[in-house]
């Protein structure tokens, strides 16, 4: 089920594609625990109609998140949280967060910090996700 207390805003002047702002929005909420596996999210009419944008705005955000395993359809309940994916090697996985740790990386070089505090940051980031 929905949680009421999650809410999506968009910045359509932030420079930063509609869909890649919903998208952002719904990996934090889950990388947060703020939704969890089985959670709905709004239908792509219902979230288009509240944030005022085009329906094929959300569609591709959902699209791109289903194909990115966060969401699944579900049917009868429209898109959920999907359980974490343990499909293929270690190996593969960590290939697939390579891109993700490297953004990560370079924009902690930009504001200054060292590899250790990188590393800190990573480790309490780790912490407060796996509990």
């Amino acid at each position: 089920m929905q949680r009421p207390s999650v809410t999506f805003s968009v910045h359509p002047s932030s420079g930063v594609p509609i869909y890649r702002q919903l998208m952002d929005q719904v990996q934090a909420l889950v990388a947060g625990g703020k939704l969890v596996v089985g959670d709905t999210i709004p239908s792509v009419r219902q979230m288009a109609a509240d944030l005022g944008v085009n329906m094929m705005t959300v569609s591709k955000a959902y699209a791109k998140l289903e194909a990115l395993g966060v969401l699944q359809r579900e049917r009868g309940k429209g898109m959920v949280v999907a359980a974490p994916s343990t499909e293929g090697s270690v190996a593969h996985r960590q290939e697939q967060m390579r891109p993700l740790a490297d953004q990560a990386v370079v924009r902690g070089l930009q504001l200054g910090l060292t590899p250790p505090q990188l590393l800190d940051v990573f480790k309490a980031s780790i912490e407060d996700h796996s509990s």
